[in-house]
């Protein structure tokens, strides 16, 4: 049988257990596990591998030589249970987040009264390699730069929310959201009906509404898309996988053309207007008039049809420069600005190694410290003091006093645990939440769940897919 109760952790949260016991939202889920045998459980976790395997549900990760090797997403089968109350302080102070976010977004690309009223640093802007100049007054539909948003969340020790940071760009995942949910319904359908769990299938629905409701043409039907960089973009299956869900076309740059500041999709019976792109390119690989000139991934003249209202993209051109991890620092500051309200959610402190006290703090605590690189994602050029050699710290110290804009340091906080299940034993994994925020012209909407994301590896902190990361079923009960 199943080991009940793993080791706790005296200096963390774990979302199953406390120091009296099984917490009450997971009595019932427990229960279930418990009357399974050993095989029975194995049965259930092959079975879940299985289906992954057979709907080719993967990601590709990168090695040093650029190399890709495409791996099935590890899932694992006991789900992440959050009560309504905490997912009530988690939806409200996403709304709030992205509400500011894209109130900076306008601002910034127009007036920048932040900067003018010594908010923010000017020099901060100005050095983000992310801030589009080519988009500078531009007027997207309905003022909304974010139409979804990934927000990261850990939990500390005590059980607060915090956020680790915000992907505004093309932030990933929510196909894995949508299938852990699916293999669930198969391998434990009636756990998800007593346990009264939300459902998060609508959300392809939501937001083909959403892009719909963009389109710069008052037509019955418009024309969106879903534009891939292709096959071997690691992200691919999710690309195929949405485009599906909302029964969109998916395009490639070569399948698009621009003529007269219009976008046209080349098809069998001629070309047709697209009114709407859902981009999944990075910025600088749209067009290769205004970005990068050796891109064969985008369309010539886009950014032209973008300006001139023909075309919406989403996310909009140049939301880098907010979620900078320089810029996240700022995000406290823009609520109140904005909005005059305080944070719901609070930020990790974040210290910017420009600051030479907050530097010379954390050289002076480099142990304590997770280092990362402002503008890299997937866990790549990050630093935990904690695991880091001498030499990788020096190295580090080097590296930021060489370019202290290019780094952020961050106290190294013990991310919530849940139990996985692991050689037939509950054993604990630290993990994050990834809910996806839509935004339209009626508001901000929230499914009730999320990507949580699990450190497979005994003790680490790294949840990342692309650093060996898998996932689970996030429940929002009742």
């Amino acid at each position: 049988m199943m080991k009940l109760m793993p080791n706790l952790n005296p200096n963390g949260w774990d979302e199953m257990f406390s120091n009296e016991g099984v917490r009450e939202s997971y009595r019932q889920v427990l229960q279930t596990l418990q009357s399974l045998n050993h095989e029975k459980l194995n049965d259930k976790h092959r079975q879940a591998s299985d289906f992954f395997m057979n709907q080719g549900i993967t990601f590709t990760v990168y090695s040093d030589d650029n190399q890709g090797i495409e791996r099935i997403f590890p899932f694992d089968i006991i789900p992440r249970i959050i009560t309504q109350q905490d997912w009530n302080e988690v939806e409200s102070g996403i709304k709030q987040r992205l509400k500011a976010l894209n109130l900076f977004l306008e601002d910034i690309y127009n007036e920048q009264l932040i900067i003018k009223e010594g908010i923010i640093p000017a020099s901060l802007i100005a050095s983000c390699p992310h801030y589009i100049q080519e988009v500078h007054g531009i007027k997207v539909p309905h003022n909304i730069h974010v139409h979804i948003a990934g927000i990261d969340l850990i939990r500390g020790a005590k059980g607060e929310f915090y956020v680790l940071e915000d992907n505004l760009r093309c932030p990933s995942g929510v196909s894995y959201m949508l299938e852990n949910r699916e293999i669930t319904k198969r391998i434990f359908p009636e756990m998800l009906t007593s346990n009264h769990v939300s459902m998060v299938s609508n959300y392809p629905m939501i937001f083909h509404n959403i892009l719909v409701s963009l389109s710069p043409r008052n037509i019955a039907n418009p024309n969106v898309v879903l534009l891939t960089p292709g096959v071997y973009n690691s992200a691919y299956y999710e690309h195929t996988f949405l485009a599906r869900q909302m029964g969109i076309p998916l395009v490639e740059g070569r399948d698009l053309v621009v003529n007269n500041n219009k976008v046209y999709m080349k098809t069998t019976s001629g070309l047709q207007q697209v009114d709407v792109i859902y981009r999944r390119l990075d910025d600088e690989y749209l067009d290769p008039l205004v970005f990068k000139p050796d891109s064969t991934l985008g369309v010539p003249g886009l950014i032209s049809a973008y300006k001139q209202g023909n075309v919406a993209l989403v996310n909009a051109v140049g939301n880098g420069v907010a979620d900078d991890k320089a810029v996240y620092a700022y995000v406290p500051d823009m609520i109140k600005y904005y909005m005059n309200e305080e944070p719901i959610l609070k930020n990790v402190p974040t210290y910017r190694m420009e600051n030479l006290d907050e530097r010379e703090m954390v050289f002076a605590n480099m142990e304590n410290m997770v280092i990362k690189e402002t503008n890299q994602s997937g866990g790549y050029g990050m630093i935990m003091g904690n695991k880091a050699t001498q030499e990788e710290l020096d190295n580090a110290k080097i590296a930021i006093v060489g370019n202290p804009r290019n780094f952020i340091a961050q106290p190294i906080i013990q991310l919530s645990t849940v139990p996985c299940l692991i050689d037939g034993e509950l054993k604990l994994r630290h993990v994050d939440l990834r809910p996806y925020a839509l935004c339209g012209p009626n508001g901000v909407k929230i499914v009730p769940g999320g990507l949580t994301r699990v450190a497979l590896t005994e003790g680490s902190l790294v949840v990342n897919s692309s650093q060996g990361g898998g996932s689970k079923d996030t429940w929002i009960v009742k």
